[in-house]
């Protein structure tokens, strides 16, 4: 009788034993898979990792249009109150702008001209008053840059500001001369080594380019402040 009732303790307690084995590890299993993917995905390469980035379009380079669309987003700087400031940046910008395109290679490279128009893409969300390259915006779109050539550069950002100008009823500038007001000195490489082949010596031909640039340094001067008169309004 004890050897029946030992038995049975044994039995009760093998099974009590596998119930709670079994519910504990039901309990833990999910536990234990989320370990092993975490694990698993601590030890996933990273460049794995990132090629799984670049299909869902993460650190890819844009393609042309994505950067039309960055640049038709609008301005980055808010509007420029201040009429002064205003008047100073929209001189000072014109100088610059103009200066450039007198120095655009006369024979551009394909790489020139891309770099002519990414420049230009850039300064229309760029230029520091928001309202003005809002304007400058509209104009591009409406007078897209040239980029064949030095004069074709300086025509058509001669074009634009004229007409700037005519909607503020200001002077015109006569676009053929614009080569005279914007010479930064720089000097012709050309030039140069044409004139030491004719035994022309440094003196001397410095002697009459300082005339010559007395001469056209006097001679615009009216002209040219008229036409910057309101030049900087074109971006009201």
């Amino acid at each position: 009788m004890a050897r029946r009732h030992l038995t049975l303790t044994i039995l009760v307690a093998v099974f009590f034993f596998f119930t709670l084995s079994y519910f504990y590890s039901s309990d833990t299993a999910p536990a234990r898979e989320a370990a092993r993917l975490i694990r698993d995905g601590v030890q996933t390469p990273l460049g794995d990792a990132i090629a799984g980035l670049k299909k869902q379009g993460f650190g890819t380079k844009p393609d042309d249009s994505d950067v039309g669309e960055l640049v038709d987003e609008g301005s980055i700087a808010p509007k420029l109150e201040n009429a002064t400031l205003k008047a100073e940046l929209g001189r000072a910008t014109w100088k610059f702008l103009h200066t450039m395109a007198a120095r655009y290679p006369e024979k551009p490279t394909p790489k020139d001209r891309e770099t002519f128009l990414t420049f230009f893409d850039a300064f229309g969300r760029l230029y520091p008053c928001g309202d003005c390259a809002s304007h400058f915006r509209k104009l591009k779109k409406e007078m897209p840059p040239q980029t064949s050539s030095r004069n074709a550069a300086a025509g058509w950002l001669c074009h634009v500001h004229n007409k700037v100008n005519k909607r503020l009823e200001k002077p015109l500038f006569d676009c053929a001369n614009i080569g005279d007001f914007y010479d930064c000195g720089c000097g012709d490489d050309d030039k140069k080594g044409k004139g030491k082949g004719k035994g022309e010596t440094k003196n001397d031909k410095g002697d009459k380019g300082d005339k010559g640039d007395k001469k056209k340094r006097g001679q615009p001067v009216h002209d040219e402040a008229t036409w910057f008169e309101g030049a900087w309004e074109m971006f009201v």
